[in-house]
């Protein structure tokens, strides 16, 4: 049987926006009571939604009301739509008059703070009519329904969103100087035994995973990497290694201008390549937005380029022969 189109004549808006507002307020109350409309209303609205679809967009629980899987697919694509409506019709609006576009964009905590903060005042300059609403949640995973462009750190998956690499991520171990000098002559093994493991804390993942994950494709047998201080950010686990305690598996593109500088050395040549990297995250229908797409091409512009790269001007600080 083949695919059915709906004809656009036919889109049901007021169903529409019944069916946004309970799935953000996940009630029928107190979406009625922020549409202003009453609770039977909006319910026949959800309810001829659903029958005009043929599937449920909402599974009802004694206390609680959730998204099924057709309602998640469908809530993005009525926010993203909506909000593009808003726009618009504010552009036509206020035309002729000085407005701001606001963007919500997410982005890691280690990467917002140490990369994107502090040269989003140069995007500022050349959009000074886009402001930027910033997110930061700790955890790996998807972005929620009302960001318009998200970096994540994630491996290869593929689904509906645009996704553009801005770089693998290719961890080695860094530490202080004095720390390197101190420990110079010995071995990778011995390295890893003598000295204090600052771990990056991955969600569902084991608390010790990527020293696990590291000494594995080493070919380290035998080393106890479940032991030190165990950190929810990179950015928190490199300022530990800076104050000259502890040693840490480190992003060495994140932290190049860091390792650059000499405040951290690479004792050891060995790289951890786990197959995660930091991803440009955009939905296809909102590429026509003109401040997402210019947003889009500014990240892809000051980090694509260094896709496949490493931290240029890297020396080594101890030699493990």
């Amino acid at each position: 049987m083949g695919k059915t189109t709906l004809d656009r004549r036919w889109l049901p808006l007021n169903a529409l926006r019944a069916f946004e507002g309970v799935a953000k307020h996940s009630s029928f109350t107190a979406a009625a009571n922020a549409l202003l409309i009453s609770q039977s209303a909006l319910s026949r609205h959800v309810i001829a939604l659903e029958k005009m679809i043929g599937v449920q967009l909402f599974e009802r629980r004694p206390h609680a009301l959730v998204l099924t899987k057709a309602g998640q697919h469908l809530l993005p694509a009525v926010m993203k739509s909506f909000d593009r409506l808003e726009y618009a019709l504010d552009d036509i609006r206020n035309d002729g008059a000085n407005h701001l576009r606001t963007l919500r964009v997410q982005m890691p905590p280690t990467f917002a703070a140490h990369l994107a903060v502090p040269i989003l005042r140069d995007f500022r300059r050349t959009a000074a009519d886009v402001e930027i609403d910033l997110v930061s949640p700790y955890g790996v995973g998807p972005p929620p329904a009302d960001v318009d462009v998200a970096v994540v750190y994630s491996k290869p998956t593929v689904t509906d969103l645009v996704k553009d690499l801005l770089w693998p991520v290719r961890l080695s171990v860094l530490c202080h100087p004095n720390l390197a000098a101190r420990c110079a002559g010995k071995s990778l093994a011995e390295f890893i035994e003598s000295n204090e493991l600052v771990h990056v804390r991955l969600s569902e993942l084991p608390r010790h995973h990527l020293w696990s994950q590291f000494t594995r494709q080493a070919g380290l047998h035998g080393v106890n990497v479940e032991r030190g201080l165990v950190f929810d950010t990179a950015l928190l686990a490199v300022q530990y290694a800076l104050s000259g305690e502890g040693i840490a598996l480190i992003d060495t593109y994140l932290f190049g201008d860091t390792i650059r500088s000499g405040r951290l050395v690479m004792p050891f040549e060995d790289i951890l390549d786990d197959g995660y990297g930091y991803y440009l995250i955009t939905h296809p229908e909102a590429l026509s937005d003109t401040a997402i797409a210019l947003f889009r091409s500014w990240l892809i512009e000051r980090f694509g380029n260094s896709a496949g790269s490493a931290a240029p001007g890297i020396h080594l600080a101890v030699s493990n022969e």
